[in-house]
């Protein structure tokens, strides 16, 4: 199987900005839809943005306007960009395909992201 890599997390105030980075050695990186999701203590993981192959977006409601994602096919990397950081954005946050798995991909460790004051 092939992790994704997913780094840039941290502490950050309310109101800050964060940008993730996730890369894979997947040779299917280029043609996937890649997303990400976050995981928050206690619930489920969750989509929170997704990217196609033709660079077409899509965001959760609680992102849409501060997080924007985007992708590097040749350096098989895929970033999250977070603005306007906000307490509930807490969470462990992941890449993966979308849907999750495909192709021989599988979950990585994750980054974690933590908005307190």
């Amino acid at each position: 199987q092939v992790m994704f890599v997913e780094s840039g997390g941290g502490l950050v105030q309310p109101g800050g900005s964060l940008r993730l980075s996730c890369t894979t050695s997947g040779s299917s990186f280029s043609v996937a839809t890649i997303a990400w999701y976050r995981q928050a203590p206690g619930k489920q993981r969750d989509m929170v943005a997704r990217i196609t192959s033709y660079h077409s977006t899509n965001y959760t409601d609680s992102v849409r306007g501060r997080f924007t994602i985007s992708r590097n096919d040749p350096r098989h990397t895929a970033y999250l960009q977070m603005n306007s950081l906000k307490p509930e954005d807490t969470a462990v946050y992941y890449c993966n395909t979308h849907p999750p798995n495909i192709w021989n991909y599988s979950w990585g460790q994750g980054t974690q992201v933590i908005v307190s004051s």
